[in-house]
């Protein structure tokens, strides 16, 4: 899995995988122009459809409906060093029967990316100064 991230101009980035392009920039508060979502509203926002994603399938996989499904993810902001430090992830599954909920629940906490950031991975970081071309 990979994307590529270019920078655009000032603060705003476009960002590339399997030929989609969605574009990250700052608030005009912290120096952007406002056109696109933050770093870390994409982190959220990746959590929250992941969350989704598993929700909506254990609804399907049932028979049950997903008409309303919607998921809403907070964070809060820590210092030292700088990071989101906790999240919050509420699934709003209308309609849908007690007897449910622990499956559902079940089902979101297997997301993908839930699990990665409940499992610390690990993470190379290389900086490269010439551009390498594939072969």
């Amino acid at each position: 899995m990979t994307v590529t991230v270019r920078h655009l101009n000032e603060v705003k980035f476009e960002v590339a995988a399997r030929g989609h392009r969605v574009v990250c920039d700052q608030p005009t508060e912290n120096a952007g122009a406002d056109a696109g979502m933050s770093p870390p509203e994409f982190l959220l926002a990746s959590l929250g459809t992941c969350a989704g994603y598993y929700a909506a399938q254990y609804l399907r996989t049932r028979g049950l409906p997903a008409e309303g499904l919607e998921v809403r993810v907070t964070a809060e902001k820590a210092l030292q060093p700088a990071r989101l430090a906790s999240f919050r992830i509420e699934v709003l599954a209308p309609g849908l029967e007690e007897r449910h909920e622990t499956g559902l629940l079940r089902a979101v906490k297997a997301c993908l990316v839930h699990n990665t950031l409940l499992h610390q991975p690990a993470i190379e970081t290389a900086v490269l100064t010439a551009v390498e071309t594939a072969a």
